[in-house]
């Protein structure tokens, strides 16, 4: 347990790291390099699927810590409340043992763990008293959160998958798969388990759900020219589709059963049960490629994908959640019918049978847009922000299912919509780190609270905030608001003035973090807005980036925090 628990204590320490996913995978291949075969395949199943059942309550355990400890429950209790975790809390509360003991992974849940489930209430605090005073203080607080169900794998499900392909030298899809069959097996982690889950793809267990590699869309950009356009041809030879704020993914029937694949690789079929259950009317021997969206009925549009995204990360999804954000596959493309492949057949083909085995079906066809010309197209994707659409998608009728490059014969083409811009006021800049070390500088980005009155009401906040004095926190007061960070994709001239800006304007600095007192302004471009309880202005920019300086202009005319949430969507 002492190895599992390090691992535990490092994933966590990741994510304070420069670049938290690199830190997080060598701590797995490191942690799967040396641990026993039981021990690595209960680490896994932990860390991919969660612990088992609450085995001991948390009074319990309350109980057998004050008595291994020798304290009364008031001192207990003031010393939980200061530090607000009773794993924590009995970790080290309790004295260091003389000679700490070390229990491999697999045998302190299978031997100790799972059989106290159906122990009495006082063989239960007897046997945790004498494992308390035997542990260490991590292998302590990982057994409390085993006990009590409060164990939280501290890894993404994604990040996981990529570490155990990297360690076996298998495709991550394999891997994922794997371990999906495990999980719905519910058969105990064991060697033999560990075993089949790293099996050369040969000699492993077959793959029926293995989905087909995606077809990608080349951008045309937000505003292609006339010769562009030209370029792609007559506008009948194009099958026009929206591009929905999704998640592009694969819903393969085969084999009884259904898995629903992300463009990610990270099988999410556990996560969608409503989508799994639409997958039972398909024909056996069909894969489908489509978009996955949170699209509630009574909405005209589809939720904001980060909602989608937010789901797909949970361990447990209540009856609560499954109605409120209900996810539908929208299919646009037929990749297998009846168990054939078929992705080198036309595609104008391909969507007739996609459209006649969808027919009468609950999975929803995705509409084609119309339009006579290239010119009534153009006007159809800008009304696509209305209807949640991020642009349109330009799909050759005479291709097969990927393959060309070039205006000229590209089977997919992504045109999306008009990016959002405001003006916005430079207020911190830092170094790019970890995977934004090559982006130059980092800036971080604020608009108005509201309308300034005048040039002179926006020097006074300038004013304060040069003097590191805080503007006035009266009701109404004007003040300066940081809504997104983004790495400059500025020109080498234009990055040199942010430098010059940065030497000549930092106020204070927090490590390598520089704030500025406010004198640039800045055009920035995003996708959309949605509302972000994780950000004090309450909002999140959709892929910010900054396109130009404006030297010059004035600072009372950035924008305000109103017109970004004019920009919300009607669904968020």
């Amino acid at each position: 347990m002492r190895a599992f628990a390090a691992l535990c204590a490092a994933l966590d320490a990741a994510r304070d790291s420069a670049d938290p996913d690199a830190a997080q995978a060598a701590a797995l291949r490191h942690y799967l390099a040396l641990a026993a075969p039981a021990d690595a395949a209960w680490a896994v199943q932990l860390l991919a699927v969660g612990a088992p059942r609450r085995g001991v309550s948390r009074a319990l355990v309350r109980s057998a810590a004050m008595a291994a400890a020798g304290i009364p429950g008031w001192l207990f209790d003031e010393c939980h409340r200061t530090v607000g975790d009773l794993a924590e809390t009995v970790a080290h509360l309790l004295p260091p043992p003389p000679v700490p003991q070390q229990w491999p992974l697999a045998q302190g849940i299978e031997q100790r763990l799972l059989p106290l489930r159906d122990q009495p209430p006082a063989a239960q605090a007897a046997a945790l008293q004498q494992w308390l005073g035997a542990l260490g203080a991590d292998e302590r607080m990982l057994l409390v959160r085993l006990a009590c169900g409060g164990f939280r794998p501290g890894v993404s499900r994604l990040l996981l998958q990529r570490a155990l392909a990297a360690h076996a030298g298998l495709e991550a899809r394999l891997v994922a798969q794997r371990l999906a069959d495990l999980a719905s097996a519910r058969t105990p982690p064991s060697a033999a388990g560990w075993a089949a889950l790293l099996a050369p793809a040969a000699e492993g267990p077959a793959h029926a759900g293995e989905p087909y590699p995606f077809c990608c869309a080349a951008a045309l950009g937000p505003a292609p020219d006339a010769p562009v356009l030209a370029g792609l041809g007559p506008r009948g030879h194009w099958l026009a589709e929206w591009q929905y704020d999704s998640l592009r993914a694969q819903l393969v029937r085969r084999g009884g059963t259904a898995w629903v694949w992300p463009r990610q690789e990270a099988l999410a079929t556990g996560q969608l049960p409503e989508v799994v259950a639409q997958a039972q009317a398909l024909p056996e021997g069909t894969v489908l490629d489509g978009e996955l969206l949170v699209w509630p009925a009574q909405q005209a549009a589809p939720a904001p994908v980060a909602l989608l995204q937010r789901r797909l990360n949970r361990k447990t999804l209540p009856k609560s959640l499954l109605a409120a954000q209900p996810v539908r596959f929208i299919a646009h493309d037929l990749l297998a019918h009846a168990g054939v492949d078929i992705r080198h057949l036309p595609q104008q083909e391909r969507r007739q049978r996609l459209a006649a085995v969808l027919a009468g079906g609950p999975i929803m066809l995705s509409p084609e847009v119309s339009g006579q010309d290239w010119a009534d197209l153009a006007a159809a994707r800008a009304r696509g922000r209305s209807l949640g659409a991020r642009g349109l998608v330009l799909k050759r009728r005479s291709s097969p299912y990927g393959g060309g490059s070039g205006p000229d014969r590209g089977p997919w083409w992504v045109w999306r919509a008009a990016p959002f811009t405001i003006h916005a006021v430079l207020v911190t800049a830092q170094p790019g780190d970890g995977r934004r070390a090559g982006a130059g500088l980092e800036c971080g980005l604020a608009v108005w609270n509201r309308a300034p009155r005048d040039a002179a009401e926006a020097q006074a906040v300038v004013a304060a905030i040069a003097h590191r004095s805080a503007s006035s926190a009266a009701a109404g007061a004007l003040a300066l608001v940081a809504v997104t960070r983004a790495s400059t994709g500025l020109g080498e001239a234009e990055l040199q003035v942010v430098q010059a800006c940065m030497r000549a304007t930092t106020v204070e600095k927090f490590g390598p973090v520089r704030s500025l007192r406010p004198t640039l302004v800045v055009e920035l471009a995003f996708d959309g807005v949605v509302h972000s309880p994780r950000h004090r202005c309450g909002l999140a920019l959709r892929a910010p980036r900054m396109l130009r300086l404006l030297e010059g202009a004035a600072l009372h005319e950035a924008a305000t925090l109103a017109m970004l949430q004019a920009w919300l969507p009607q669904a968020d």
